[in-house]
């Protein structure tokens, strides 16, 4: 049995510098029906820290604990 998530939709944000992985996650969410899993893939480091902020400030949770894979940063966020 596999471990992974399955997303309903991935957020891809390679090359984007902050605040745009945060925006863009924010705007994402807002547009998912509840419930849903988005997967946001970034790069920028602050994105380790702000992402997951400014997702629970607006009422968010996660499915997992962010995950730091290389110069890659993961998170599984319920809309």
């Amino acid at each position: 049995m596999s471990t992974e998530l399955e997303a309903d939709f991935t957020l891809d944000l390679r090359g984007e510098s902050c605040p745009y992985p945060v925006i863009y996650t924010l705007e994402a969410l807002a547009d998912m029906n509840q419930g849903e899993l988005l997967q946001v893939i970034t790069d920028c480091p602050g994105s380790f820290r702000n992402v997951p902020e400014e997702a629970l400030a607006h009422g968010y949770r996660f499915a997992k604990e962010p995950v730091k894979n290389g110069q890659e940063y993961l998170f599984f966020i319920y809309a």
